[in-house]
């Protein structure tokens, strides 16, 4: 057959077989839709600060940063000294280091929570009430006056029975301040802790829902967190991997699974010497989460280190090393979010991030505006891959790794067309950027 002449098309199958399958696969295509909607699309906080609820006050924030810059410029006052303790190369140190101090200044936590659960302890029901009002006071005034971090909430005590009751009234009283103040602000996170059993969830859920209701709220308004910290919640007794039930049995409401590091080595029988986020069962347990959050659009959090930067410096600098190269090893993982405990800890935070981020920005540009004009290159990336690299570049902007300026200059990418990418629905998305 010449070229020019039209190829000529044959079928064998009836319309009506198509439909049938169709019919079929309607449950399937339902249910793919309720249970994988894909990430959302929302930024993602690159850590979470955990503040007892008595330490908690109005200027929390702005003293993190201030004693993250105090220890900079204590242990290490420029580029050359951070990157001879971090091994970052002369160029990109010096990056790195003038963007760290820009974050510590104009925003130093991206994501606080008020912690009423182990960081706070048990104390006389009256005290915690005046505390968890105060908390949402605080919290409430900060939105108004525009210095509050991108998100905020409370981490409550776990709905086992000992501790149930308290959680419970902590998380109304905090829940009806910021209504009584305003109302629920954007970014608001709540946390729930030592979760073992996915009724536990659904117990939070219908806790939530019933808030709603008292306060008129829109269904489904507020999320939460679950933290994933016991054995049981990552493998049930009948084998099963509860965490994949747990979301599940959030309702729609789950909004992370965060990792607890030391809880849960612990339960293991991890002696305390070896209770780290890279070690063996910690690699499996969030492995668990991992896969079980994928598509869900539920985002997992690695843990923390209680390795603390204080002391001298070669102290500090080890501490340094430690937290830097775990968060390094987290992020190469797909972990993109991790606690911080302590404001030293925030310099290597963001030193990783940033780093993270800018090694990398430039061919991942090229290869999504490749990707999108068909022009070619050295690697054949599909939509799937497309859709990664607009995600490692939108949470690289976010952050404060990358400008869109620089994206924008030699690969014509905007941030528009990052987000049609890495959209759970973009597709095999091409043409021009």
């Amino acid at each position: 057959m010449g070229q020019g002449q039209r190829e000529r098309v044959a079928t064998s199958l009836t319309g009506a077989v198509g439909e049938e399958i169709g019919g079929f696969l309607a449950p399937v295509d339902a249910e793919l839709e309720r249970r994988y909607p894909g990430d959302p699309g929302t930024r993602q906080p690159v850590h979470t600060v955990y503040v007892p609820g008595d330490d908690f006050a109005a200027d929390t924030l702005r003293v993190w940063g201030d004693r993250a810059l105090a220890a900079l410029d204590e242990h290490a006052p420029d580029a050359a000294s951070f990157a001879a303790v971090l091994g970052l190369d002369g160029a990109l140190a010096e990056d790195v280091y003038g963007r760290v101090r820009a974050k510590l200044e104009r925003e130093p936590v991206e994501d606080l929570r008020v912690d009423f659960e182990d960081g706070y302890g048990n104390r006389p029901d009256a005290e915690e009430d005046e505390t968890a009002a105060r908390a949402a006071r605080l919290i409430a005034a900060a939105h108004a006056a525009g210095t509050a971090a991108p998100y905020m909430g409370v981490r409550v005590k776990c709905m086992e029975a000992a501790v149930r009751d308290r959680g419970i009234r902590t998380l109304d009283i905090f829940l009806t301040g910021l209504m009584d103040t305003g109302g629920l602000p954007d970014g608001l996170v709540l946390t729930l802790p030592k979760v073992t059993y996915a009724e536990q969830v659904t117990a939070m859920a219908r806790l939530l829902d019933a808030f709603e209701k008292t306060r008129g709220l829109e269904p489904g308004r507020i999320g939460f967190e679950i933290q994933i910290e016991t054995s049981q919640a990552v493998l049930a007794a009948d084998g099963t991997a509860t965490v994949a039930r747990m979301i599940q049995a959030a309702q729609g409401r789950a909004t992370g699974l965060h990792y607890g590091t030391f809880d849960y080595s612990a339960c293991l029988g991890v002696s305390a010497a070896h209770q780290a986020s890279d070690h063996p069962a910690a690699d499996h347990a969030k492995a668990v989460m991992q896969v079980a959050a994928a598509g869900t659009g539920v985002r997992v959090s690695d843990g923390s280190t209680n390795v603390l930067p204080v002391g001298p410096t070669e102290q500090v600098h080890d501490a340094w090393r430690l937290h830097y190269g775990l968060t390094r090893r987290a992020l190469a993982r797909a972990y993109y979010q991790g606690w911080d405990m302590h404001p030293g800890h925030l310099p290597t935070r963001y030193a990783a991030v940033f780093a993270f981020y800018r090694e990398g920005f430039a061919r991942a540009a090229d290869r999504l505006a490749r990707y999108a004009g068909r022009a070619g290159g050295d690697v054949m990336d599909e939509p799937a891959t497309a859709k990664a690299l607009a995600g490692y570049l939108l949470r690289g902007l976010d952050c404060g790794a990358l400008d869109i300026a620089e994206l924008a200059g030699p690969s014509g990418l905007s941030r528009a067309v990052l987000e049609q990418f890495a959209s759970p629905r973009h597709g095999d998305l091409t043409g021009s950027a």
